[in-house]
């Protein structure tokens, strides 16, 4: 009787079929993330239903610009190598900020946005009209060592702002929409001398060990040698779960700078 070689699986336990479709979806998500990401850095667009807040805003630039012996000065000087463009003040972005729906703006003219509407509660993106919850420093390596009022002042009024607003209820559509942006910046900060505290760092790595056992374990839920890719949605969810923890857990460590 003839036989016929046995194919082998790379993972044992789990068809290669099963892992071809994690490797697509996989890279598929981080490809769609990144690019939604890249989007939304680069738009300078502003929303029709914001447009009076940023012309008022805008005008209010123009006046404060005019009162000063230095106007545009600090825009000349740090231009974020031409990258970041304010949408409010359509100029390179200073000192700037990100929102949790990665817009970026200058500091100072997100501040004046801020300050000088009337707001019920967490003010609404320029550009995509979505809450914003929590604003993240994007300040350059040049910016962060400098010592100049405009900077401390942007520090300053972005931890009153995340203390105010960042413990505002969300959805679990928020926290998904939130991920690319506050995910990003944790793990800049994880890799950068004097960036999260030690304690943070390592819940991340126990999380992140965590995940990685969970998924090559071949106790699943849902097995996958049983279920094939419907197998595979227990371990989706996971990885789920483990990202928008690890994004409320930095969304609080921010939250709490300042205090």
């Amino acid at each position: 009787m003839s036989s016929y070689p046995r194919r082998s699986n790379l993972i044992e336990g789990v068809g290669n079929e099963v892992l071809f479709g994690f490797v697509t979806f996989t890279s598929s998500l981080v490809g769609i993330l990144f690019y939604l990401n890249h989007r939304q850095r680069l738009g300078t667009t502003i929303h029709p239903d914001s447009a009076t807040e940023v012309a008022s805003t805008r005008e209010q630039l123009q006046n404060e610009a005019q009162g000063s012996q230095r106007p545009n000065q600090r825009r000349a000087n740090h231009r974020n190598d031409g990258q970041l463009t304010c949408p409010i003040c359509l100029g390179s972005a200073s000192f700037a900020v990100e929102t949790n729906c990665g817009h970026v703006y200058c500091g100072h003219c997100f501040i004046m946005y801020w300050e000088h509407q009337t707001w019920m509660g967490a003010v609404r993106c320029p550009s995509c009209r979505t809450q914003v919850s929590l604003l993240l420093l994007n300040f350059t390596s040049q910016e962060h060592a400098l010592e100049t009022d405009e900077r401390l002042q942007v520090i300053d009024k972005v931890n009153q702002y995340n203390r105010r607003f960042s413990g505002e209820p969300r959805t679990i559509q928020e926290y998904l929409q939130d991920l690319p942006t506050l995910l990003r910046h944790a793990f800049q900060e994880f890799f950068s001398v004097g960036g999260l505290m030690w304690m943070f760092r390592f819940r991340i790595v126990i999380l992140v060990i965590a995940a990685f056992i969970y998924l090559v374990s071949p106790l699943d839920i849902l097995p996958e040698g049983a279920f094939g890719l419907i197998g595979f949605l227990d371990d989706i969810f996971i990885l789920l779960f483990i990202a928008v923890y690890i994004s409320i857990i930095y969304r609080q460590v921010v939250a709490g700078r300042g205090g």
